[in-house]
């Protein structure tokens, strides 16, 4: 097998990058030995704790029954996935469902969750086979994903039908026995959450990229001063993701930078891009350190350790690291986001560009492109809405058990709507700034950002009369997904 397929699961080292090869590309997965070895380790233990100790979720039911006994491998397990099976809405995306199958085999791999090794080969077994879980969005709140994992067990012991591409099929890939012993065991999980956090890190941060490309080709259109990316500057107030954004705009301009400026002093589109694209940029980053460590950690409740040969009740199902990380970088993203249409604005403005008002042609009066405005502002609304923060809520659940909750899986679901949202603010501009160097006359001197430019004039409708916009966006969205994903040809 090409090893550009292959995602080998060993339970430490796995990326949003695997995720999403996983979960979109159909790649297919290997589970490490020592992955397997860790897991057996941490069931042993587990095995072991029963005949000692009370463990939740084996010997005493979960929540507020926590203090009830239980007979282990009497059907407790069973009636748990059953009766937690109880997610609402609509049916969660085929690569959200097959990450979190692949997240959760990763984490099982980590070792500490007391499960059976059969779990790993069944949830292999299924993502290699092309089956994918089906499940209600609704049902998490921070504290495991417990109606999505529920749903994955019923599915992997054959009660549910996996959804393929020839429709639906039941298959058994995990005994009975094997899912009543360990229900909690699997369940205690946030997954589903990771999974959908980590296809959306990767869509967001490819934006994030894009979006310079498409600040450049305005910066060109707007005939901009390059002294706000000059080393110096950065130099100055030396924050890393600030001074990235300078340099990679230095890049994108290339021989454009030494060009004389129209202003002394321009919008702050563009003046100060660096400084509000910056704290975006790193909020992601910062986002895909904490998505690393939840993807690789053995978060367990309880966690069968098999170095101590303890059995330890924790809290590592709480998703509070995740929730905080994904509020600041949607809200970075939102300040943003903001930028793109100062920038669209500054482009339809006379005095900025030299042309005529809103780039129009024809008569006086045209429009040209003045609605572009009105729908890269109905998107930046949406983003405003979608960037609130989750992690000011909380809620008491199970008669008092469990009295505070993180909402990262809202906030992952939030993260995951900003993409296409932000893909309309930045295909509104790009128009924009492509026919405002259509109408003078100027290509970029830089050979990236040229490529780039000599792409959307190939996509972009030309002809400057009053028309219909609608197909610019979507053709420009088209270009915008196709930068996010690295492809500039």
């Amino acid at each position: 097998m090409d090893a550009k397929n292959l995602v080998t699961v060993d339970g430490a080292r796995l990326t949003c990058a695997d995720v999403t090869a996983v979960a979109r590309h159909g790649a297919q997965v290997a589970v490490a030995p020592a992955g397997r070895e860790r897991a057996a380790a941490s069931h042993r233990v587990a095995l072991e704790g029963v005949r000692r100790e009370a463990l939740y979720g084996r010997t005493t039911g979960v929540g507020a029954n926590g203090k009830v006994a239980v007979e282990p491998g009497a059907g407790h397990g069973l009636r748990l996935l059953r009766s937690h099976t109880g997610g609402a809405g609509a049916l969660t995306s085929e690569a959200v469902a097959r990450g979190t199958l692949a997240v959760r085999l990763n984490q099982l791999a980590a070792g500490g969750s007391g499960a059976d090794p059969a779990w790993l080969d069944a949830a292999a077994s299924a993502l290699n086979a092309r089956l994918t879980p089906q499940f209600p969005v609704l049902g998490s709140i921070g504290t495991a994903d417990l109606t999505a994992l529920a749903a994955i067990a019923l599915t992997l012991i054959g009660e549910r039908p996996w959804r393929t591409p020839d429709g639906l099929v039941p298959r058994q890939l995990l005994p009975h026995g094997t899912a009543d012993a360990d229900a909690l065991a699997f369940l205690s999980s946030n997954a589903m959450t990771l999974a959908q956090a980590a296809l959306a890190h990767q869509d967001l941060a490819g934006l994030v990229d894009a979006e310079l490309h498409v600040a450049a080709l305005s910066h060109l259109a707007l005939r901009g001063s390059a002294q706000p990316y000059a080393p110096p500057v950065h130099a100055a107030r030396p924050h890393p993701g600030q001074d990235a954004a300078a340099r990679r705009l230095r890049e994108l301009l290339g021989p454009d930078t030494d060009r004389p400026a129209a202003r002394i002093q321009d919008p702050y589109g563009l003046r100060a891009l660096p400084q509000v694209h910056g704290p975006a940029a790193e909020a992601l980053a910062h986002l895909e350190r904490v998505l690393h460590v939840e993807l690789n950690a053995a978060a367990e409740n309880p966690l069968a350790d098999a170095r101590s040969g303890q059995v330890l009740h924790n809290g590592n199902f709480h998703g509070a690291y995740l929730a905080l990380a994904l509020d600041g970088a949607r809200l970075a993203l939102c300040a943003d986001a903001a930028l793109s249409p100062a920038r669209l604005a500054a482009l339809t403005h006379p005095e900025r560009t030299g042309l005529r008002a809103f780039l129009a042609d024809g008569p006086d009066g045209s429009s040209g492109i003045m609605i572009l405005e009105y729908t890269a502002s109905a998107a930046l609304a949406e983003l405003r809405g979608l960037a609130a923060p989750v992690s000011l809520g909380t809620a008491v659940l199970s008669h008092g058990a469990e009295e505070h909750a993180a909402f990262s899986p809202q906030a992952a679901s939030a993260a995951a709507e900003m993409v296409p949202r932000l893909r309309t603010v930045l295909a509104c501009e790009l128009v924009a700034a492509v026919r405002a160097l259509r109408q003078r006359g100027a290509e970029p001197a830089g050979a990236a950002l040229r490529t780039v430019y000599e792409m959307c004039v190939r996509s972009l409708p030309d002809g400057y009369e009053d028309r219909p916009l609608d197909t610019d966006i979507a053709a420009a969205e088209k270009i915008i997904a196709a930068l996010a994903d690295g492809q500039t040809s």
